[in-house]
């Protein structure tokens, strides 16, 4: 996959606020051909598919970049290359922080909007989105509905839940307990706030069952537990190493608060009924977050659309971890 940069200018954010020039980093396969494949990235991934997920996406694999061009936007907000807080204010000559202006779902998928007309796109044969991805993969196909022939939104949903809004507001919380992170000083403020937040994260991205299978204590006459809170501190410490920054996940907390596609439109299912893709949309069994019976409620609401569910052990990753259910899925479709 080859890195690019698109710079925007005059870029006005849906919940008030503009700036001159944004940035957004993208990739795409070396060379056009084939059909048009784009991946929507969750929360703390980054527009290299083949980095995040390596069993689905390289070459000889499902998603084939020799094979069919496929395109990933870095979602505004991320620090992985796209403008975002830690970008460098022009007025100051220091990150934004909180000075840059409030990002919603609907401002990515602006920006991916502006790439696909950089690129001449005029069909996508599949867009296909899971978490926060699946986010923007929906509400792109309502704002566009006659750009896709084929749609797969995967353990996602057409609008934030209470649930999935009280886990972000704990993680937000975490942030916030970190004196440094409104200090706003460097951009390592807030970084044990960020650990923290990561780690409450993943609970809720994984199951009971996971948990049980991959962190139990291997001595029966264990003492202390300690196996499942060390995979805590180093999930969270993972993410840190990775260059996140504790100001970009809580802009991007705030981003999926803003789903719901319902918006000014009449409600989700007038929003939902406006889709023309051909659509699959598959649950995960262990999924607390977006779970098969919310799912499942709001699948009918788009037009023809084929709902299905699959099994995993571990929850919302499930996405990430079962490739071959996947493959199998979108193969089908």
């Amino acid at each position: 996959m080859i890195r690019h940069e698109l710079f925007l200018d005059d870029f006005a954010f849906e919940a008030g606020g503009r700036l001159d020039r944004v940035k957004v980093v993208y990739h795409t396969s070396p060379v056009r051909r084939g059909r048009v494949i784009w991946i929507c990235h969750a929360l703390t991934a980054n527009s290299d598919p083949e980095d995040w997920w390596p069993e689905m996406v390289g070459p000889g694999l499902f998603f084939d970049p020799e094979r069919d061009f496929i395109v990933c936007v870095n979602m505004l907000a991320s620090p992985y290359g796209s403008s975002c807080p830690a970008s460098v204010n022009p007025v100051t000559c220091r990150p934004y922080y909180f000075d840059f202006p409030a990002v919603t779902v609907r401002d990515m998928v602006a920006a991916m909007a502006a790439v696909r007309r950089e690129l001449e796109i005029e069909r996508v044969d599949l867009l296909v989105g899971s978490s926060i991805g699946g986010f923007q993969a929906v509400e792109w196909a309502v704002t566009e509905p006659d750009l896709f022939e084929r749609a797969a939104f995967i353990a996602t949903s057409p609008r934030v839940s209470p649930y999935l809004s009280a886990g972000i507001e704990t993680q937000r919380m975490a942030l916030e307990a970190d004196p440094s992170f409104r200090e706003a000083a460097s951009l390592s403020g807030g970084e044990a706030g960020l650990r923290c937040a990561r780690a409450q994260a993943l609970i809720s991205y994984r199951s009971f069952i996971g948990y049980g299978l991959r962190q139990a204590e291997p001595d029966d006459d264990t003492l202390f537990a300690t196996r499942a809170a060390s995979y805590e501190r180093y999930q969270g410490e993972k993410l840190v190493r990775r260059g996140f920054d504790a100001y970009s996940y809580y802009y991007l907390c705030n981003a999926v608060d803003s789903h719901n596609v319902g918006r000014g439109r009449g409600g989700v299912a007038a929003a939902l009924g406006r889709i023309r893709a051909t659509t699959v949309v598959a649950s995960i069994d262990t999924d607390g977050i977006f779970p098969p019976q919310e799912i499942e409620s709001w699948a009918p609401y788009i037009p023809g659309a084929v709902y299905k569910r699959l099994t995993s052990s571990f929850g919302h990753d499930g996405f990430l971890l079962e490739t071959g259910q996947l493959e199998d899925l979108l193969c089908k479709f």
